[in-house]
């Protein structure tokens, strides 16, 4: 599975313990991030990612065109919930998972569920649509 990372700047922390905490199952998959997350989260768990560019100068829009081509299984985005400012950049990635169905987690909790989920093989339908 093609798993996205994304994390706004308040929840990075949280993005690294909780790559930590499922190091072994993301070690299966391939990983991709914007710039500065995968950087954090590759350092703390000696995972290999692709980074892009950083948020904000494309990174969410290059993840964005890979949902758009059907090459993202799985968007894990921990953004902040307080943050009152709507992004057009984050607004579009979530709606690009909505259109062509791809599971997102923006909090820790739906991202458990999702990451033991595919652990279990609930998300293997992807593989399936992704050869389409």
């Amino acid at each position: 599975m093609n798993i996205a990372i994304i994390a706004q700047d308040t929840r990075k922390e949280l993005m690294v313990q909780f790559c930590i905490a499922y190091c072994g199952i993301l070690g299966k998959h391939k990983l991709c991030s914007t710039s500065r997350t995968g950087k954090l989260v590759s350092d703390a768990t000696g995972l290999k990612i692709s980074r892009f560019l950083s948020g904000s100068h494309g990174g969410c829009e290059q993840i964005a065109s890979r949902i758009a081509c059907n090459e993202i299984d799985l968007l894990l985005f921990f953004r902040d919930p307080m943050n009152q400012t709507p992004d057009a950049d984050y607004t579009t990635l979530l709606r690009l998972c909505d259109v062509h169905n791809i599971p997102v987690a923006t909090n820790i909790a739906t991202a458990e569920v999702l990451i033991l989920g595919l652990a279990r093989g609930d998300l293997d339908y992807r593989e399936y649509l992704r050869k389409k």
